[in-house]
């Protein structure tokens, strides 16, 4: 079953704001002309960044095709869509790389949800078998600390604290790394500073902590419904500290179809995790193909 003409066209382009006006490219193709006029009229409005070379791989393969006789033109389309939508994805599921010592680190803006996707995150691999530890080294914020200590203690993982009013984050990562040797854990996820955008200082803190770990896994907890601030935040952690992967928050109510696309391409790295509601356990592995999938049968 699939939503045809202006019925696909409104929920669609609210799901992939990242398609506006890319229609106007195939108008002229022969494909389903009518089902274009009606997504051109439906995007005239949009001000959403536009990732070229995203549009030019994901519509190329329509450009001159002829509408197959067994299928009708707006099916072809969203033929298209899906195949192509997946491969921008990352096409499958990207896991983590978790050869011992297996270390991820954290990193993101505050409000990205990064502290609590620590914990998710934390509580997925124990569901896999794992035996994860957590680790607080946001040292500008005490209730950042205190927040994931309550949230290690409902997933019940074993977390490491520094001590109240130490400020040197690498004393810290040392101590915290001599506190595993207590521990029975085999993969360590630390929890990072963030700030409320991306400065010299916090770039420098972030990058010694990384030197210091030598984590396999820097994964970026980024906010999908911020639009355009994700995608410069991605770029300039990215430029900073090298992402390993991305894990996308909020992408449960709207599906941010268009962020999602809009932060592999800047990034060319794989979408790892989503968040997909406010529960503990709402953390997913990201499957591009299911993600498409979901949005198209919707």
């Amino acid at each position: 079953m699939y939503l045809s003409g202006a019925g696909l066209v409104r929920w669609r382009l609210t799901a992939l704001p990242v398609f506006a006006g890319v229609f106007l490219l195939i108008l002229n193709s022969g494909v389903a002309s009518g089902f274009c006029q009606d997504a051109a009229v439906a995007v005239a409005s949009e001000e959403k960044p536009v990732p070229t070379a995203a549009f030019q791989s994901c519509f190329g393969p329509s450009l001159g095709q002829e509408v197959l006789r067994s299928i009708s033109p707006g099916q072809q389309i969203v033929k298209i869509f899906h195949d192509e939508l997946t491969a921008l994805l990352g096409g499958d599921a990207q896991p983590l790389v978790l050869s011992a010592p297996a270390r991820i680190m954290l990193v993101g803006l505050h409000g990205a949800g990064k502290t609590t996707s620590a914990a998710k995150l934390a509580l997925l691999l124990k569901k896999q078998g794992k035996a994860p530890l957590l680790f607080a080294l946001d040292l500008h914020r005490p209730a950042a600390i205190d927040q994931l200590a309550t949230l290690a203690k409902q997933v019940g993982v074993p977390i490491f604290r520094p001590v109240p009013g130490e400020t040197d984050l690498l004393p810290v990562g040392r101590a915290g790394l001599k506190w595993t040797e207590s521990q029975t854990g085999n993969v360590q996820i630390f929890d990072t500073a963030g700030r409320l955008e991306i400065d010299d200082v916090l770039v420098a803190e972030l990058k010694q902590l990384r030197d210091f770990l030598q984590p396999q896994e820097v994964l970026l907890v980024c906010d999908a419904a911020t639009g355009q601030q994700a995608v410069t935040v991605a770029t300039h952690f990215h430029q900073a500290l090298g992402l390993t992967g991305l894990i996308l928050t909020k992408l449960d109510g709207d599906a941010r179809g268009g962020a999602a696309l809009s932060l592999r391409e800047v990034t060319q790295q794989p979408i790892k995790f989503a968040g997909v509601g406010e529960k503990i356990d709402d953390m997913e592995p990201f499957n591009p193909d299911g993600y498409v999938e979901a949005l198209f049968a919707s």
